[in-house]
């Protein structure tokens, strides 16, 4: 029966790993980069469409049923259907060319959009809107799928940064890929905005229509350089065991995906509380408009990551940038200014780059190439799972218990002196309150040994060479 090692160090730890994942005569450079540029201008596309669809869902449910409950289960949905599906995708990605997967995934978003269009004609807005009824949830769901699905590209996008980026310019490459990401959010918060403010959801749902299927035109063209995978026969679906093999067979990973899971789970309440608290102190349009000013912050970040790079430690540099998001999630709403929220969530776009790029480039170091969808696939599972309990939870709390407490006499004298007085201090304190506890628990991962031992495993891991090699005597 075959097996499948998944050891990501070779027997001689000074020899690079060999495998044939690209054509014979193709090593990876200026070709290789080429093909991978391509692939990320149309990740954009693709990006921008789906963000664009996805803050418009958010902002028209808010708008129609002002219920921060409502937004907590959209956004908490969407990140648990993101979760349980991510293992799944990240076998689908081993097992596939990446460019058959990218436009699979391309495929099925643009089928649900054209569906959620479909509803929108058939049904009305009077109809949909109403989200006590099961179609404004059928509605919802299948934009969510479309979402969902989305994630299965930028699983692909990882490991083909592996594929055709050279060893010493990955972690400049996921600065690029943090850039586009940057952009793709400023673009579409921006035109969400003004789309559901000045548009209406209909049209918002034309244009993302169309956008889809423009960016499945261009993407068909695009030529990645890749042999077919060779997965093992018979190999589960769902290959959990072959994702957690590879991740124990490194010293501190796991730990790196606990901790990052931990974070989501506070960060879950960003999730379902950020736009409530925006929307309260601007208008839709004027909410849109600020999110594509703070999305400068990705590029920004991104751009700084892409030049700059991220250290000769990039597990060092998570940590770090983890202790700034925290210390953001402490102050930018510790009054109810406006300059301040807007700020606050500007310094935090603009160093959440950097720690997505550190981990994706420890992973794409660390783990062997045949093995990394089903990584990153698995360890986007265990970390986003964490964010729908926080942001399901937090909904239901913030609406029936802080946000009330804080308007009474009794909260107000409490808690004044910290958050100060206006509309919102409910949902202000909660964002204190998870600053506190990521803060806390960084300090505590900064003094870990699965620390030490994943720096260490970082800096001993040979390079991965996907060059096909000449057997020939």
């Amino acid at each position: 029966m075959a097996t499948d090692e998944l050891d990501p160090v070779p027997a001689d730890p000074t020899a690079p790993q060999v495998e044939a994942h690209l054509p014979p005569g193709v090593t990876r450079g200026p070709e290789t980069l080429r093909a991978f540029h391509q692939v990320l201008g149309n990740t954009l596309v693709a990006n921008v469409t789906s963000g664009y669809l996805w803050f418009a869902l958010t902002f028209w449910a808010y708008l129609e049923t002002r219920s921060v409950m409502a937004t907590a289960i959209i956004g908490g949905g969407f990140m648990l259907f993101t979760a349980a599906f991510g293992t799944f995708f990240g076998t689908l990605v081993d097992r596939h060319r990446k460019k058959q997967v990218m436009v699979l995934s391309s495929t099925i978003t643009l089928v649900t959009y054209a569906a959620s269009g479909g509803l929108w004609l058939l049904l009305g807005e009077g109809r949909l809107a109403d989200w006590g009824s099961p179609w404004f949830w059928l509605f919802a769901g299948v934009i969510l799928v479309g979402g969902v699905v989305e994630s299965l590209r930028n699983i692909a996008l990882s490991t083909t940064v592996t594929l055709l980026v050279p060893e010493d310019g990955r972690d400049k490459a996921n600065g690029l890929v943090g850039t586009v990401q940057g952009i793709s959010f400023m673009i579409t918060s921006v035109f969400s905005g003004l789309s559901v403010g000045l548009l209406g959801m209909g049209w918002t749902l034309a244009v993302a229509i169309a956008l889809t299927g423009v960016s499945l035109l261009h993407l068909l063209p695009i030529t990645v350089p890749e042999v077919d995978p060779d997965p093992e026969e018979g190999g589960p679906r769902f290959d959990v065991r072959g994702a957690v093999s590879a991740i124990t067979a490194v010293p501190g990973l796991v730990a790196l995906i606990l901790f990052t899971t931990f974070n989501n789970l506070v960060s879950g309440v960003y999730i379902a509380l950020m736009d409530p608290y925006g929307l309260e102190l601007f208008s839709v349009e004027a909410w849109g408009l600020v999110l594509g000013v703070t999305g400068l912050g990705f590029v920004v970040g991104g751009g700084l990551v892409a030049r700059l790079g991220l250290g000769a430690n990039p597990v060092r540099t998570l940590l770090v940038v983890n202790l700034g998001i925290a210390l953001v999630g402490l102050t930018f709403t510790i009054r109810e200014w406006a300059w301040l929220y807007v700020l606050g969530i500007f310094v935090f776009m603009a160093i959440m780059p950097a720690a997505e790029a550190s981990e994706q480039t420890v992973l794409q170091r660390v783990v062997p190439f045949r093995t990394q969808g089903r990584v990153f696939g698995f360890a986007q599972s265990v970390e986003l799972a964490a964010s729908p309990i926080s942001a399901f939870l937090i909904g239901p709390v913030a609406e029936f218990a802080l946000i009330p407490y804080m308007e009474t006499a009794e909260g107000r004298d409490a808690w004044g002196w910290l958050v100060g007085d206006g509309d919102a201090r409910g949902i202000a304190l909660v964002f204190m309150l998870a600053g506190a506890i990521m803060f806390a628990t960084v300090l505590l991962a900064l003094a870990s040994a699965p620390y030490r031992r994943l720096s260490q495993a970082y800096a001993d891991a040979p390079p991965q060479q996907l060059e096909a090699t000449d057997t020939s005597t």
